[in-house]
């Protein structure tokens, strides 16, 4: 390549944390060829080798401060699986909750502080919703922004009450939790939920969740849009009309298939129903392939590094026997990114609230994907209505919780043996894969929501599901890729935030 007309530029990707480089070739105004490459090394696996088979409680929740909650939830399963732990109806209700607090406030803050961030970008300065955006999503200003950091940062101290501290819980254990809520505490837990539901309805839906779920179709969206002023006026309202008149209904359409690990275990005696028949979770796990939905089997799961800097593995290795072994000769080669190439079955696979909902049959995501695709738009519409799937449960969970029963069940020492823990991250699929030997973690593999998202590519050289949702993307303004960022954050990245861009005669590569 020609760099000897080199231009870099700034345009913020990501906004949360992590290191990540987008490197597109651009051809005719739009990207032909796609690179998501992860640059920074952490190597928690092997950090946890040899330590105690408890340790993964303490250090996991401090991969990320944002889904801190869900890695201990994982972390924990493993730990059950191994020990044989039977978790009672409270602890399984209490880890439930602290999951789900977690999940509306990412949903909540990625969408109106991160996602919408783009909408007051000034390539939209001359779109007549513009002024509005400004008002609403202007960072540190807007009057939504603000309203939103207001309002969800108290959900999470719903977390701090079960668990002692949010982030970096570890009050999770082996056959349940290790605090002992009291009446007082379930109380000014469901206070928390129910001030969260209510302003959820009034400030994010205009209406009530209820009425929200009878939103079926397309068809539908438009009929509860035009309903009244309180549904076109609300913040949902707002995204649906700003992100069709900007395009994003046309654009972020990848590989079409899903992937969700499944959450939220369903207590016997719970009033909670499940969205499926044959699972013991609220939020069903399986694997869409063209619109099929399959069983899900996580034996199918193998992780790549044809494309990674870390040592060959001949084609793919499951999590129990796949290592963390970082390769670099110093000289050039095609690998490109230190995050792996999950697979399942050997086909990549998006994952997030969209997925959540297309496994699940929810009848508008399902109509949405097969009428309009899996876009942008329709991807950051799951993440916001998310909450409305999950508030119903919360307030019925808070009140089957009764503090005379007990919250844990004494397990025996953790023996040898290997357990995986299973979850969905605000962001996707999360999964913890654990081996201990001797009372000692002989081995530990974590496959992240990001991981599926932005894997690069596999030993067969397909692209992972960023690259491949940029494909074809137009760009109006090579100075200013905005369109790039709207693609990438649908998917609620946990990486960086800043964009490079390096100019050449015949391709643009903008390292975000």
């Amino acid at each position: 390549m020609n760099h000897s007309r080199t231009k870099i530029i700034n345009a913020p990707l990501n906004r949360v944390e992590g290191d990540l480089e987008i490197r597109v070739r651009l051809e005719d105004d739009r990207i032909s060829e796609a690179w998501s490459v992860g640059v920074m090394f952490r190597g928690i696996e092997n950090m946890l080798k040899n330590r105690g088979a408890l340790d993964g409680l303490v250090v996991t929740p401090r991969i990320c401060g944002i889904c801190s909650t869900a890695h201990l939830t994982a972390a924990a399963k493993a730990l059950d699986a191994i020990s044989g732990a039977k978790v009672p109806a409270n602890a399984i209700i209490v880890r439930n909750l602290a999951l789900m607090a977690e999940h509306v406030q990412s949903d909540m803050r990625h969408g109106f502080l991160m996602y919408t961030a783009d909408f007051v970008n000034s390539a939209y300065r001359e779109r007549s919703l513009y002024d509005e955006a400004v008002k609403r999503y202007e960072p540190f200003k807007g009057k939504t922004v603000i309203d939103v950091i207001k309002h969800t940062k108290e959900i999470l101290e719903m977390v701090a009450i079960f668990g002692g501290q949010w982030p970096h819980s570890s009050y999770m254990v082996p056959g349940g939790i290790a605090s002992n809520p009291n009446m007082n505490d379930i109380m000014q837990c469901k206070y928390l939920i129910d001030k969260f539901a209510s302003w959820y309805e009034k400030r994010i839906l205009g209406c009530s969740i209820q009425r929200w779920l009878t939103v079926q179709n397309n068809e539908d969206l438009d009929t509860w849009l035009d309903e009244s002023e309180s549904h076109h006026n609300s913040e949902l309202g707002f995204y649906i009309r700003y992100a069709r008149d900007i395009g994003l209904d046309k654009i972020g359409q990848g590989h079409s298939n899903f992937i969700s690990f499944g959450q939220l275990d369903l207590p016997e005696s719970s009033k909670v129903m499940g969205r499926s028949r044959n699972s013991n979770l609220l939020i069903p796990a399986g694997f869409v392939r063209n619109t099929e939905i399959e069983p899900f089997d996580q034996k199918k799961i193998f992780e790549h590094v044809a494309f990674s800097w870390y040592a060959d593995d001949n084609g793919g290795k499951h999590p129990f026997s796949g290592e963390t072994h970082p390769y670099a000769t110093g000289e050039e080669s095609e690998k490109y990114s230190w995050t792996k190439a999950p697979r399942y079955d050997g086909t990549p696979a998006e994952t997030g609230p969209l997925a959540e909902m297309i496994i699940s049959g929810h009848p508008l995501f399902t109509d949405l994907v097969n009428t309009i695709g899996a876009s942008a738009f329709v991807r950051e519409l799951a993440r916001l209505t998310r909450p409305a799937e999950l508030i119903p449960a919360m307030k019925q969970w808070i009140m089957e919780l009764d503090p005379q029963e007990k919250f844990y069940t004494h397990s025996p020492n953790i023996t040898d043996g290997e357990g995986f823990g299973l979850t969905q991250a605000s962001r996707g699929a999360l999964g913890h894969w654990v081996s201990i030997s001797d009372k000692k973690i002989a081995h530990y593999q974590i496959i992240t929501p990001t991981a599926w998202n932005g894997s690069p590519r596999d030993a067969d050289s397909i692209r992972g599901p960023w690259e491949e949702a940029l494909i074809n993307t137009p760009v109006k303004d090579s100075e200013n890729p905005v369109e790039i960022g709207h693609v990438v954050r649908s998917f609620d990245p946990c990486l960086v935030c800043a964009v490079h861009a390096i100019q050449g005669k015949k391709e643009n590569i903008w390292k975000i």
